[in-house]
């Protein structure tokens, strides 16, 4: 069955300059609509979009857990199979690779005598940005941003990593460094070239940054490694956590060519002790993202 809903140029124009993005699916989840702001949140086109599947290796979205949702029951689809509006958050997949998290709300939608022709999806992305972009700007300020990934630079962990620690001998108030390091990125560097490595990461970053909240840290610690400072956490939380960020980045495969490029990271994670220095703690946690790396790669280690 083919989705009969065109918006005329009034409707049309009304969508395009909405803040959200907004986009329609027939019942196959092939999108026949997708508006101005969708275009700015995912960096897709109109016409790069328009007349494809939402499943077939566009958006592939992720829940907050970094398990894939378009391969089953989306909240698209489920919201034509439940006939319910659904709303949900999850992390959808930029043009440029990295994930975006993003509020979904979507709602079937019914021709003249009620039966279910297609759904429609509005999107947007989380106010977070916006204290990102404020904290981007400050640590280009102070000289404390990486100029590549545009995230923390490794005198901005250090400096945050003995401010967490002083909180925590006055206050006892744990936090979590999580050490992280991109597998075979050398390969990939000499297979696709220097400036996809560039490319891979900003991505990484990106995904990284948006994958924590707006109290936790995120730097690049130098070449392919970045670390987090993750405040007020216990153990069982930050596991699950750098679990989280590990399926992110799996999920986050960057465009080369007509073909993705598999991209993992490994994980070593550490929470602070007392009598614990920057150095032995980011030595702690460096060494259990070696032996992830032992391990086989693409998975976490956590004390």
């Amino acid at each position: 069955m083919v989705l009969m809903v065109k918006p005329d140029e009034f409707y049309k124009d009304l969508l395009d300059n909405l803040y959200d993005g907004v986009y329609f699916v027939d019942p196959d989840r092939v999108i026949k609509y997708w508006n101005k702001s969708a275009e700015l949140l995912t960096g897709y086109s109109s016409s790069e979009i328009v007349g494809k599947p939402c499943w077939n290796n566009i958006l592939m979205h992720v829940d907050l857990q970094g398990k894939n949702l378009c391969r089953g029951l989306c909240p698209l689809a489920k919201a034509m199979k439940e006939d319910r509006i659904l709303e949900q958050e999850v992390y959808l997949r930029h043009k440029e690779g990295h994930r975006v998290p993003v509020m979904v709300r979507v709602s079937p939608i019914r021709d003249g005598e009620g039966l279910i022709i297609g759904a429609v999806e509005i999107f947007s992305s989380n106010a977070r940005r916006i204290v990102l972009s404020q904290r981007i700007e400050q640590l280009q300020r102070l000289a404390l941003l990486d100029p590549l990934t545009e995230i923390g630079n490794r005198r901005y962990a250090d400096l945050t990593l003995h401010a967490r620690l002083d909180e925590f001998y006055r206050y006892d108030w744990k936090f979590g460094v999580l050490f992280m390091d991109i597998d075979h990125f050398k390969k990939i560097n000499d297979l696709y070239g220097h400036e996809m490595g560039d490319k891979l990461l900003r991505m990484i970053a990106r995904t990284l940054q948006n994958g924590v909240r707006s109290s936790d840290v995120v730097c690049r610690w130098g070449g392919e490694e970045f670390v987090a400072l993750i405040a007020n956490i216990d153990e069982v939380a930050l596991g699950s956590l750098a679990e989280k960020l590990r399926r992110l980045v799996e999920q986050s495969k960057p465009f080369f060519e007509d073909e993705f490029i598999d991209v993992t990271i490994s994980i070593g994670a550490s929470i602070s002790r007392m009598n614990d220095t920057p150095e032995v703690l980011i030595k702690r946690a460096d060494d259990l993202m070696y032996r992830a790396k032992l391990s086989g790669r693409n998975s976490v280690i956590i004390e």
